[in-house]
């Protein structure tokens, strides 16, 4: 049975990079990519340790193994990763200075588990665990990973804008 609560420990944190080298898109195949989706940006353990306890990040267990994640980004984390700096400059513009929302860095379900509604139940656990005073939730799609952004939008994602950044179009968008 799978269950979604906060990260809390080393360990789930070295599974959640585990998930992530798997599905990254420099190590798939174009078709997987193109059927299955992929993920763009590769963290270290001490950044995803430092966003971690700022905001635990969201992760799906079964039988005490990751086979989900949705990484919560607070915007004081705006600097620290190159490719996501202008997500943060795109939605500060688009929401002009709100600053009540959390950035989902990146999600990720195990291929062995997708198509159970564990992309849905983490946003679901992370809508419902936002801090205090939080009230939206912003991310962005590469524009080639189509299999992402319909599941986004599929869950009540709304498109803010589309913009180039990095040779990318990235999809701007937002729940709350």
């Amino acid at each position: 049975m799978v269950h979604y609560k906060q990260a809390s420990s080393q360990h789930e944190l070295e599974q959640i990079l585990q998930l992530q080298q798997t599905n990254l898109k420099k190590n798939l195949a174009v078709q997987e990519q193109e059927k299955e989706g992929f993920l763009t940006v590769e963290h270290s353990l001490g950044i995803l340790k430092e966003m971690n306890d700022v905001w635990g990040h969201i992760i799906a267990l079964e039988n005490k193994k990751v086979v989900g994640y949705a990484l919560c980004m607070h915007p004081k984390f705006a600097e620290s990763i190159e490719l996501l700096k202008p997500l943060f400059h795109e939605t500060n513009k688009v929401l002009k200075g709100k600053k009540n929302y959390m950035v989902m860095g990146q999600i990720c379900v195990a291929g062995s588990h997708r198509g159970k509604g564990i992309f849905r139940n983490l946003y679901a656990t992370m809508l419902k665990n936002l801090p205090k005073g939080f009230d939206t939730i912003i991310t962005e799609v590469d524009g080639k990973n189509k299999r992402s952004l319909g599941a986004h939008l599929a869950i009540g994602f709304k498109t803010l804008k589309v913009y180039p950044s990095h040779g990318r179009e990235w999809h701007l968008i937002s729940l709350e």
